[in-house]
């Protein structure tokens, strides 16, 4: 077998550069200098006879040869890796550790109770250190720097390759009003959901949503009341007003004053959310991180959070 003079460092440069996509960065992760992480970029580009990386705003833009060539020295390097290098088995029961995890507001409202429940009975000695994110590409600049190990949330808007998900939430969404409103006696018609004032949740601070989009598309427009930034708000403030709302499921049906409001499928066909567990490549095969993401899915699951409620 001839490799025709190839260092195997240059594939393990390779593949850190095309995680990382910052030379300092890739440098640290393989645990060489800026300068050597430089040299061996020039290699790869000789001997490739490709640029492979080119300097944008947002770091290194790989180029169409470097992406043809990521998975399948990605997957080289990790069938070598596991078959010279044994990686010490994780024992969460025995670990002493913190875990940083990336949340937006609903798996943080839906599920990090109870998750921290189960953790304490499971892994006594693990703590986790919550970083909150709005912004669903966000989460990738906090993975690409490496200041969680993990997230929750909806998955990025570009898909790439240094970045994995796996869907483990799931909801749908309600209109809600307040039980005492006559609209929870007669029904949420399209006539009654577009006389009523709305509110809308929006992060960015824009006045049209999802459910705007989905009315446009049939020539019709609601009337918003009230715009504000997160949506955990939002049932006390229908359950007071005279305004409804279009929120997920859970929002609702967790809230404390979920009794006081009527919940109804929405005039309009509205997809369902899907939230997902999302790393960097880089730490897919870490046997702590593996265990993490594993009891992460596993507790969303078992506790039915896969099914609407």
């Amino acid at each position: 077998m001839n490799f025709h003079g190839i260092d195997m460092n240059l594939l393990v440069a390779f593949d850190a550069l095309m995680n990382e996509r910052n030379v300092t960065r890739a440098a640290t992760q393989v645990g060489v200098s800026q300068p050597a992480m430089s040299a061996a970029l020039s290699r790869l580009r000789k001997f490739f006879g490709d640029p492979l990386f080119l300097r944008g705003t947002g770091g290194l833009l790989p180029t169409a040869r470097a992406r043809d060539l990521s998975e399948p020295i990605a997957q080289a390097l990790r069938q070598i890796e596991s078959t010279l290098v044994k990686e010490p088995q994780f024992l969460p029961e025995k670990a002493s550790l913190t875990f940083k995890l990336g949340l937006s507001d609903y798996p943080a409202f839906v599920l990090l109770p109870s998750l921290l429940q189960a953790l304490g009975k499971e892994a006594p000695g693990v703590s986790l250190d919550v970083h909150a994110f709005n912004d669903r590409d966000h989460a990738v600049d906090l993975l690409d720097a490496g200041a969680i190990d993990a997230a929750i949330g909806v998955p990025p808007t570009h898909s790439d390759r240094r970045i994995l998900t796996r869907p483990i939430l799931q909801d749908e969404f309600v209109t809600i009003v307040a039980s005492d409103h006559p609209a929870a006696r007669r029904g949420m018609s399209m006539e009654t959901y577009l006389a009523l004032p709305h509110v809308l949740v929006s992060p960015e601070g824009e006045r049209h949503g999802l459910v705007d989009q989905a009315l446009a598309q049939q020539g019709k427009k609601r009337r918003l009341g009230l715009t504000l930034p997160q949506m955990f708000a939002v049932p006390a403030i229908v359950a007071r007003t005279s305004m409804t709302a279009t929120v997920m499921k859970r929002v609702a049906l967790h809230s404390p004053v979920g009794r006081k409001l009527v919940l109804f499928p929405p005039p309009i066909s509205l997809p369902e959310v899907v939230f997902g567990l999302i790393w960097h490549r880089r730490n897919d095969s870490h046997p702590a991180q593996a265990w993490l993401r594993e009891f992460v899915a596993r507790h969303a699951a078992t506790s039915n959070c896969l099914t609407n409620q």
